[in-house]
């Protein structure tokens, strides 16, 4: 029973142990705490002066990221920064693929073959539509509701059906997969999901705090709940982006902060358990848990959007870079240095850090291009070094813009240093490969 409908609480509740189990573990009961959140529509929040300082400045920051005239702003990095934050994401909970090997299980998913990818790769293409998601139809809707959350989670989970939904028995993190005794953490008992999420949706509906606080409370809430079999982790880091685009923080794009918090993970967990506090919501304890909960967030989001300025540079160096080998290759033609604007070829120059692999069917197709144009375009760029053809099978070439995953790569072991540079520091966990041609 609830202490207070207000106030959270932990509960002890006891495991029954398994007489028919394998193995010793799973035959064990014995005591555990689950912990309950109060209500976050009717939680007070007074923001320390620092922690709201912090919110006024990081939110500044993004919003002139957006903004800055050059680069195009986060809507130049939008795919780019998608497919870097959920591999990052998928690869937090242990999902270990490489870039490029998600760019090729995007295509194939589009071309209706994405039975031919690989299990991992196809899980984290199912991620960035997930986040994406997340990002455009849930955040564009005029009210969230569970079911699109619901919807985020299935697109996450396609091919498990019986992991979608909220959950209806008791999960855990940490300890071992039988039972919750000795587990790190363990959230409400099932019974009490509905309720915690329809509060959770009402709040994400609402506009009482900023957009970044309104973001790292869902998230935290979320987590707390962790109100799904399966994806909790992912689900709630696109809940952070679904709340940013809906209260117009960002527009389509998605900020690196769970590469940041991966990195900082001590630290998060640390503020994840402070926010986990007991009693009164308007307590000392309740207050100093939320404090120190949006610091945390709060700094991870602003070293995101220091880092995604880095990117956006980077982005235009690489354009330029592609811009001077294309014109090499023209001149060494006889041809003029650039294609003629509106060209296969010029258009797919600048779509190129979006999709960075490419079939001639995926050029006719979202490029409005002929056949013969879009073989053209993809030989001439292939011809100038900024393309690589690798063949499928007998019938298919992919066409792959390896500097862009190059460029994911680098930029996730940047993200792993805890200096944010692997020149002064090497990488503090572990990191995909670099690229190889």
């Amino acid at each position: 029973m609830r202490k207070d409908d207000r106030m959270a609480d932990w509960s002890n509740a006891h495991w029954e142990g398994q007489p028919d189990a394998a193995s010793r573990v799973g035959r064990r009961g014995g005591p555990y705490r689950t912990y309950t959140p109060d209500s976050l529509t009717r939680r007070p929040l007074v923001l320390p002066p620092d922690v709201d300082a912090l919110a006024a400045r990081t939110e500044a920051s993004v919003r002139q990221l957006v903004d800055h005239p050059g680069s195009r702003g986060l809507e130049g990095l939008s795919r780019f920064l998608l497919r870097s934050e959920a591999i990052a994401s998928s690869r937090i909970e242990g999902l270990e693929v490489s870039p490029q090997q998600v760019g090729i299980a995007e295509l194939l998913a589009a071309e209706g073959l994405h039975r031919k990818a690989s299990a991992t790769a196809r899980r984290v293409a199912a991620n960035i539509t997930a986040v994406q998601r997340a990002a455009t139809s849930v955040a564009g809707m005029d009210a969230i509701d569970l079911a699109a959350i619901d919807d985020v989670q299935r697109t996450l989970l396609e091919g498990e059906p019986t992991m979608h939904g909220v959950r209806t028995t008791q999960n855990w993190i940490g300890g071992n997969g039988y039972n919750p005794v000795g587990a790190d953490f363990v959230p409400p008992a099932p019974h009490l999901v509905p309720d915690l999420m329809s509060d959770l949706v009402a709040y994400l509906n609402g506009g009482t705090h900023a957009p970044l606080v309104q973001a790292g409370i869902a998230h935290a809430q979320f987590e707390t709940i962790h109100p799904f079999p399966d994806g909790n982790g992912r689900v709630g880091r696109a809940v952070i982006h679904a709340v940013l685009v809906r209260r117009g923080l960002t527009r389509t794009a998605v900020l690196p902060i769970s590469q940041v918090l991966f990195t900082r993970s001590q630290e998060y967990v640390a503020a994840l358990t402070a926010y986990r506090y007991d009693g009164a919501p308007d307590s000392a304890e309740a207050s100093g848990g939320v404090a120190q909960w949006l610091r945390t967030f709060l700094t991870a989001t602003g070293i995101a959007v220091q880092q995604a300025a880095t990117f956006a540079a980077e982005l235009d160096d690489l354009r330029q870079d592609w811009s001077a080998a294309l014109a090499a290759s023209r001149t060494s033609k006889d041809l003029r240095p650039q294609p003629r604007a509106g060209s296969a070829t010029a258009r797919l120059l600048l779509g190129l850090q979006e999709t960075p692999v490419l079939t001639t069917r995926t050029v006719i197709e979202n490029y409005g291009a002929s056949a013969p144009a879009a073989k053209d375009a993809l030989d001439e760029l292939t011809d100038a070094g900024v393309l690589t053809r690798r063949k499928y099978d007998q019938k298919t070439n992919f066409y792959l813009a390896m500097d862009v995953f190059e460029l994911i790569t680098n930029a996730e072991r940047q993200l792993a240093s805890t200096q944010w540079d692997t020149a002064q520091q090497r990488p503090s966990r572990a990191t995909p490969h670099r690229v190889r041609t």
